[in-house]
């Protein structure tokens, strides 16, 4: 009599937790389906050394994001524990690029920073762009201040 008591008891348990489970499983939230919560451009990352590899990565940026039909914008720069410098262009849509410095007639610009030395060769390959040809540079010269001067030249297309 106590072996089928005890059988009772545990039976009783065990539905106890069945229902429990049902209950509390009444309680979730409804599945959704995924959403996005972000959502990132296409990226290209280059490592540098001189203003003259920065200009050139800026060139290979553009190329790349062209076939996503967008333009690059620097999205950040780092240093890496070897010395070597990188910088992360993100490809953002045409209408979204960030305004341009004012143009220069002969295409020289000052400049003091990696992002200024950017916005002025991507001001200068419009200019050549619009001018039929590509933007050459042709000299950089470091300033009696500190800052540097680049200049750049339209070359044959």
């Amino acid at each position: 009599m106590i072996a089928i008591r005890h059988m009772f008891t545990n039976a009783s348990a065990g539905m106890a937790a069945v229902v429990a489970a049902v209950i509390v499983s009444s309680c979730a939230p409804i599945y959704s389906p995924p959403q996005q919560v972000e959502s990132k451009n296409p990226s290209v990352t280059y490592k540098y050394q001189t203003d003259q590899d920065l200009i050139e990565a800026n060139q290979k940026a553009a190329t790349f994001c062209t076939s996503y039909q967008s333009t690059p914008r620097a999205a950040s720069f780092s240093t890496d524990p070897d010395g070597s410098k990188v910088v992360v262009f993100d490809c953002l849509p045409m209408a979204s690029a960030a305004p341009l410095p004012p143009a220069s007639p002969n295409l020289t610009y000052t400049y003091r920073t990696d992002q200024e030395l950017l916005d002025a060769s991507r001001n200068a390959q419009l200019i050549c762009m619009n001018r039929g040809s590509r933007q050459v540079i042709s000299n950089i010269v470091t300033n009696v201040d500190g800052s540097k001067s680049v200049t750049f030249q339209c070359g044959p297309a």
